[in-house]
């Protein structure tokens, strides 16, 4: 459920920093929070023993949590049910 939730709250960070109702402080650190738990470059290489981890089980839930403090609850809420429904759309597997 945690992993879910967490996938699902980048998604939302993602249309956060697309959002007009999010202060331009919340897209810009929404927008590199959701960057860098999408991109396959880490802060500290995974190959390293126990820090290469690191960053993907606690500096990114840590961000992802910081930046849903600043969005505003309301907008928060609607950016999750659209999240939930881009979570749960078909994905083509011969693509």
């Amino acid at each position: 459920r945690w992993a879910r939730d967490i996938k699902r709250d980048v998604i939302v960070l993602w249309l956060a920093a697309r959002d007009s109702r999010v202060p331009w402080y919340a897209k810009l650190a929404a927008g590199a929070i959701a960057a860098y738990a999408l991109s396959p470059i880490d802060l500290i290489p995974d190959f390293i023993p126990i820090l290469g981890y690191l960053d993907d089980l606690v500096i990114v839930p840590l961000g992802i949590i910081a930046v849903l403090r600043l969005i505003p609850t309301d907008v928060l809420a609607e950016l999750r049910i659209q999240a939930l429904q881009q979570v749960e759309r078909p994905v083509s597997r011969a693509g």
